[in-house]
């Protein structure tokens, strides 16, 4: 496996707290295939792939490496449960 993607509400809130806790994060995905430029021309615009534009606003990639600890892993859920805690608390 080269990536473990989630799925979270309030992905950018949920992706400064990991990064403020040291933990990395990414979002390989940021634009649904429909709405990349390169597709244009097809003339699809937001809204005509909702299921694809949700997926592309909430998925977060997390730390996923061979080398990774156990601890390490304990730490990034601890980060995430924290971040998504307070992203809760705050809706």
């Amino acid at each position: 496996y080269h990536q473990y993607t989630i799925e979270v509400e309030r992905r950018d809130e949920v992706a400064r707290s990991l990064q403020e806790d040291g933990i990395g994060n990414a979002v390989y995905y940021p634009v649904p295939l429909h709405l990349q430029e390169v597709h244009a021309p097809l003339g699809y615009k937001r809204g005509d792939m909702p299921h694809a534009e949700r997926a592309a606003e909430r998925c977060l990639s997390l730390p996923m490496f061979p080398e990774l600890t156990q601890q390490e892993i304990e730490q990034v859920v601890a980060a995430l449960r924290r971040a998504v805690m307070a992203k809760v608390r705050a809706a």
